[in-house]
């Protein structure tokens, strides 16, 4: 009877013991619950208040939250939590939603599209960017529209006011890419140089007419520009140039950015020929 008692002394002691660890645990799991719900809770209020929209996915492409101005644009309601993102019905003219989603969760990559609502309505900067678990697990992407119409709207004025001007231009004017192709060249270009849109419009500049661009020194011009937004300042070029013969030309070249990431290179050229001659002879 006694080494029972002291068995069930120890037995007791053990599940006092066991008690107490029940306890702490039952502790921490309340403070995780109450950490989680205070989580929960400020994730609610924030989706709630951001004026932007945004959709949240998981790998299955499903919706799982989005914020109350999604609502209007993507054309949701409470109920379509759980549906996949290509069964919406969106505000936008754009067909590709689920496809570029799909991308970014295949590949764990941003994508970005401008879209515009439909009706010619509002311009929006799609991003679709990849979500991720405490641990850097894909676990679906995360979708927001930014309100860039202003933005596009001033861009496209702007845009078509610089056109206005190089257009009339009295000199021949080119916009080069980062590339150094052609983008766009103006009248006088087309007239001084007798090329047409199709021989210029896409081409290398070094593959214009005979080569007449195609200069080591130029090149390492353009390079310049192109790396380090440098610009040439009255540089000369005499050469035999198709259908006009032996001309002498200035050329002056900036960098500009009409947007972010974009970089074009505006090129302007004057035939310095006549001016020339006359000089020589005087």
């Amino acid at each position: 009877m006694q080494s029972t008692n002291e068995e069930l002394e120890t037995t007791k002691e053990e599940l006092q013991s066991s008690n107490e660890e029940l306890t702490t645990l039952n502790e921490e799991l309340q403070n995780r619950n109450m950490e989680l719900s205070l989580a929960n809770n400020d994730l609610t209020n924030l989706l709630g208040n951001v004026n932007i929209s945004v959709v949240m996915v998981g790998n299955d492409l499903r919706i799982r939250r989005f914020t109350p101005p999604a609502q209007k644009l993507l054309n949701l309601i409470p109920a379509d939590i759980g549906r996949r993102v290509g069964e919406i019905r969106p505000n936008l003219d754009f067909d590709n939603l689920e496809q570029l989603v799909r991308e970014t969760v295949d590949t764990t990559t941003l994508q970005e599209r401008e879209v515009q609502e439909k009706g010619a309505g509002r311009w929006h900067l799609l991003r679709v960017r990849p979500y991720k678990t405490w641990d850097s697990k894909m676990d679906g992407a995360v979708l927001s529209f930014q309100d860039v119409d202003s933005l596009k709207r001033t861009l496209d004025q702007t845009r078509q006011f610089a056109d206005a001007i190089i257009e009339n231009a009295r000199e021949p004017m080119v916009i080069l890419d980062a590339g150094l192709r052609i983008t766009t060249a103006n009248r006088a270009f087309y007239q001084t140089f007798q090329v047409s849109h199709e021989e210029t419009e896409g081409r290398l500049i070094y593959d214009l007419g005979n080569g007449q661009w195609n200069i080591p020194r130029l090149r390492a011009l353009f390079d310049d520009i192109s790396q380090n937004n440098a610009r040439i300042d009255d540089f000369e070029v005499e050469h035999e140039f198709l259908r006009l013969g032996r001309r002498t030309m200035i050329l002056n070249a900036r960098r500009v950015e009409p947007q972010s990431g974009r970089r074009l290179i505006v090129l302007a050229i004057a035939d310095i020929t006549e001016q020339k001659a006359k000089g020589a002879s005087q």
